[in-house]
């Protein structure tokens, strides 16, 4: 019984004019704070909506010959924050580029395109911080017409969108992973290509190379993956 009592007593009363003396009544009402918050919220939902709306729309494009318009977001953000990822199986019979650079392996990817798992991952982190589709849906790989294409062509056109949204490369960092070959000797060349597509500097372009300790299809050099982060930076 004392301890009921000891709760009830420290629950909040309702305030009223003659119980301003109750210490526990000066405390504010949850109930009454969530219910003026849902109401200003309520009063102002037709901006809000309409401005994420808008942000919504200008993230929508559409595919005409291989390249997409889109609009400027009318929510200027200073910076813009993207991921790709990709996989393909290797397979013998096919060169393994990564990068756009042809690396020597004795098995390459299988993929409609010329397979970079690089640049296809690029292209989707960049889209991705854009708001746009991703790579797929610009570049189905059911038209002919991007069977064997090199990778640079999407590259460009993502970098386009880019430009043309009112931003530029921050910094990029990209990781690699397959079990061989070892890409430490090629590293070098694949960041600086990687740079001249993009039209960054070097110095905010970085490339790691990861094994998958022999686990499942990466490890046991069936397939090879790559993810990248981007960040945008408003011109």
């Amino acid at each position: 019984m004392a301890t009921c009592f000891y709760s009830c007593s420290l629950i909040p009363e309702r305030p009223t004019s003659g119980s301003v003396l109750n210490k526990y009544s000066l405390l504010p009402n949850p109930r009454i704070s969530i219910t003026r918050r849902y109401a200003t919220l309520v009063s102002s939902s037709s901006s809000s909506f309409r401005l994420r709306a808008s942000v919504s729309s200008a993230a929508t494009s559409t595919a005409v010959d291989g390249t997409i318009s889109s609009t400027k977001p009318s929510k200027s953000l200073p910076y813009r924050v993207g991921h790709g990822f990709d996989l393909h199986r290797l397979e013998p019979g096919y060169p393994l580029i990564i990068g756009g650079i042809d690396i020597p392996h004795d098995r390459g990817c299988e993929a409609h395109s010329d397979g970079d798992v690089l640049l296809h991952c690029v292209v989707d982190a960049i889209l991705g911080a854009l708001g746009l589709p991703d790579i797929g849906q610009i570049f189905p790989d059911s038209d002919p017409k991007w069977k064997g294409a090199p990778s640079s062509v999407f590259i460009k056109e993502a970098v386009r969108l880019m430009h043309e949204a009112g931003y530029e490369i921050g910094n990029l960092d990209a990781t690699l992973i397959l079990q061989r070959p070892k890409l430490s000797p090629h590293k070098g060349v694949i960041k600086a290509n990687l740079s001249e597509l993009l039209g960054a500097d070097p110095s905010v372009i970085n490339l790691k190379a990861k094994t998958h300790e022999k686990v499942d299809s990466l490890g046991e050099n069936r397939s090879i993956a790559a993810h990248t982060v981007v960040l945008l930076m408003r011109k």
